[in-house]
């Protein structure tokens, strides 16, 4: 059974997401431990002695940090704060998205700057080891704040309220606490205020999205250099002294990248009657290297951003002071994961114009690549499904990170709408796979029309591999049958988790 150790004193990486959405169990490690308690105790020890009002422990929230609240009320406080902003709407997060959020947010509360009790991150580790996954929803989070509502939803069964999901099966959480003798927990002065502010939603997406991305990146230059080849391509643009004139790394490591591919096909190598390819195929080391190097700094941001405390106030014990700043605030996710999205759109993009050239009628290739075109329409509607994916990509990439709008009596007068870019990449990201999908289909097809040559052993292995679920074409079916199994031969090959 693998374990995942919640150890602040180590950062963790984009390497390590398929290892958590596969871990079956987690623990709070020793060090991490120490530092909630140690936080935990100096916080208490500040509320007795404080005089002045501390915002969020003793004062109401947002608009109302004015509002100074009694002793007696503290706890009472925090409760109504996680039921007052459990305000979701829209469809489910789906449940490797939560279990992202739950790690993130105990992680996050594990650098003992947060204030809450050991017993708090506790019980979000109980909620993963037993695989108990809170209900929340897509809408309602401005990114700003931290994610309130979507953290609003994630904390409330740790009350005993809002409603779970265990084993496929939706159930209140009162319920599922009974089934695992999990008493409803008394949120302590802060606890729930740090539980709710955080980027912990946006993050989850984020990391996810682009960890995703990466490998369907990596799928497309090998599904591009299949194209190239069942197009009869010309292996010029892809010359190393073509690059060093340009030096962009991402144009060098694809240019490189697609060389090796193409390394013993007798395809690349024969000769060709056309002087240039269209663009789509010319210019992949360009088009796909500004990928690869936006993909780098995306990654360093989202990095960053999970290795980070972003609730607030944040509680310096060794300092001791307490400081309301603007951590929460989801700028750095919401402007690239818009810029992510650009990322996979046009991967998507680029893919769907290879998909028009191989099956236009174009360097021997048959129209729509039907063995008997006119009586068979072949893959004409693949293109289309593949336009209509990547047009809707378009639709979506209208960056969210533009807006804002003002909230709480203009106190939180500029939010990142980080929430919505983080769905909307997610979507682009699904919708980049299927293009994928539609194009190895497509170029497999293709490749046959070139025997009795081959390519090479990378290629030639990948077009083996994909027959074994996916046959030839040689007269109109059921194509939607096809295409699903080449979006499961995509996921199961190239892609993992």
């Amino acid at each position: 059974m693998s374990k995942v150790s919640i150890d602040t004193s180590h950062p963790i990486s984009l390497k390590d997401v398929g290892t958590i959405l596969n871990a079956q169990s987690f623990e709070i490690s020793s060090s991490a431990r120490s530092n909630i308690e140690n936080c935990r105790t100096f916080l208490e020890d500040k509320i007795k002695k404080a005089k002045d009002p501390i915002y969020g422990i003793n004062t109401g929230f947002g608009a109302l940090y004015n509002t100074s609240i009694k002793d007696s009320d503290l706890e009472k406080l925090q409760e109504n704060l996680v039921m007052s902003h459990a305000c979701g709407m829209g469809e489910e997060v789906p449940l490797h998205i939560v279990k992202l959020m739950l790690y993130l947010k105990a992680r996050g509360l594990s650098y003992g700057l947060s204030g809450v009790q050991t017993a708090t991150v506790e019980r979000l580790v109980e909620f993963l080891n037993h695989a108990i996954y809170p209900v929340v929803y897509q809408l309602g989070s401005l990114g700003a704040s931290g994610d309130l509502a979507p953290l609003a939803h994630l904390s409330l069964p740790m009350l005993g309220k809002g409603e779970i999901i265990f084993k496929g099966e939706k159930f209140d959480a009162g319920k599922i606490q009974e089934m695992f003798s999990l008493s409803p927990l008394k949120f302590k002065a802060k606890e729930g205020l740090a539980l709710l502010n955080g980027t912990q939603f946006m993050s989850a997406y984020a990391i996810y999205s682009l960890y995703k991305c990466k490998q369907l990146f990596d799928s497309s230059l090998l599904i591009s250099a299949l194209s190239l080849e069942a197009f009869d391509g010309r292996p010029e643009p892809f010359d190393e002294k073509i690059q060093l004139a340009r030096p962009h790394a991402g144009q060098q490591y694809v240019a490189a990248k697609m060389r090796e591919y193409f390394n013993g096909s007798e395809l690349i190598n024969r000769p060709k009657t056309h002087v240039q390819d269209p663009y789509s195929f010319r210019c992949i080391p360009q088009v796909m290297g500004a990928h690869y190097d936006a993909l780098q700094h995306i990654e360093k941001i989202f990095t960053t951003e999970i290795n980070s405390v972003t609730d607030n106030p944040t509680i310096f014990s060794n300092e001791d002071e307490i400081i309301s700043g603007g951590n929460f605030h989801g700028q750095p996710l919401a402007i690239n994961l818009d810029y992510l999205s650009i990322v996979a759109a046009e991967m998507a993009s680029i893919s769907e114009r290879r998909i028009y050239q191989l099956i236009n009628g174009n360097r021997d290739l048959p129209n729509f690549l039907a063995v008997d075109p006119g009586l068979n329409s072949g893959f004409m509607i693949a293109q289309y499904a593949a336009a209509s994916i990547v047009s809707q990509n378009k639709q979506l990439c209208m960056p969210a990170s533009v807006d804002t709008i003002d909230s709480s009596k203009g106190q939180e007068d500029h939010v990142s709408m980080g929430a919505n870019a983080a769905t909307k990449c997610y979507k682009i990201v699904n919708n980049l796979k299927m293009v994928l999908a539609i194009e190895l289909f497509t170029a497999a097809q293709a490749m046959e029309f070139r025997r009795p040559s081959k390519s090479s052993p990378a290629i030639e292995g990948l077009v083996h591999d994909f027959r074994e679920f996916v046959p030839f074409i040689k007269q109109d079916v059921y194509m939607h049958e096809h295409m699903a199994k080449a979006k499961t031969f995509l996921q199961n090959y190239f892609v993992k988790c």
